[in-house]
């Protein structure tokens, strides 16, 4: 195998060059003041104590967790059902699964738009809830819209991971569960659901950290009157200017996810165990 290890180097090179180098520039940048302090050397600790000491950021921040958790949690509610349905549908599982996975295929941001067309005032739901005499009502702009566009967008993960793993599992397991005399709420318990907590870890991780960053789903049906951290990261670079600080945000945002990504991991790991 040591012949094909020079095959490696270009993706080595890669990796550094668009992973590793950008990491390290908001490293460094995330402890320098504004400016050209970064190529002064002058070191300071100021972004993260500006952060720490604004309780409008830490406000924000605890927002943008609560969201991504009622994300994650919905997509669990929703998803776990869809995936066992479709682990139980024999040859028409690769049907179901084309039809989850096909509004992937059309880009986030398209998709984001249609359910602003949706949930307006004017939009398709409040007509509907016109023909039968309720409404107008108020959709846009709150957690519900913002977390309705999150749960929308990354439900397709939640259930093809669950699916995963439901589909691995040994039908040997439910007929000897049966065998011993349990029921089928019995086996389910015992058996599928134990089984297939590594496909709700794997699924919590690809929705929570995707939707405790996320900007432009906040932005879209939110309207800019509501913020989560990823938006105040794109203003601090697009808009204010300010990389230093807005690089400071992203390192507690990447500390903030690899420690969720620990204690899930850690989780399954004690499962195992």
């Amino acid at each position: 195998m040591k012949q094909f290890r020079s095959m490696a180097y270009p993706y080595v090179i890669w990796i550094a060059g668009m992973i590793l180098l950008p990491m390290l520039l908001i490293v460094a940048y995330a402890f320098t003041v504004e400016g050209t302090a970064f190529f002064q050397g002058q070191f300071t600790l100021t972004n993260f104590g500006r952060f720490f000491s604004d309780a409008v950021f830490v406000q924000v921040l605890l927002r943008s967790l609560r969201i991504a958790i009622l994300t994650t949690i919905a997509c669990i509610i929703l998803g776990y059902p869809a995936a066992y349905a479709i682990s139980r549908a024999g040859v028409r599982s690769n049907l179901l699964i084309l039809i989850i996975t096909l509004p992937t295929w059309i880009n986030m941001l398209v998709r984001t738009y249609a359910w602003v067309g949706i949930l307006q005032d004017d939009g398709i739901l409040n007509s509907l809830l016109g023909l039968i005499g309720l409404g107008p009502f108020q959709f846009m702009y709150t957690d519900f819209a913002v977390t309705l566009g999150m749960v929308y967008n990354f439900l397709p993960f939640m259930i093809l991971e669950i699916h995963t793993s439901l589909s691995k599992m040994d039908p040997s397991y439910l007929e000897a569960a049966s065998d011993l005399g349990a029921n089928k709420t019995q086996a389910f318990l015992k058996v599928t659901l134990p089984l297939s907590i590594p496909g709700i870890i794997s699924g919590i991780t690809l929705v929570f950290l995707p939707a405790v960053s996320s900007f432009f789903i906040p932005k879209l049906l939110g309207g800019g009157q509501y913020v989560l951290i990823g938006n105040v990261i794109e203003s601090q670079f697009l808009t204010s200017g300010n990389w230093s600080f807005g690089s400071a945000l992203s390192l507690i945002m990447a500390i903030i996810i690899m420690l969720s990504m620990f204690f899930t991991r850690r989780l399954d790991n004690n499962r195992e165990e």
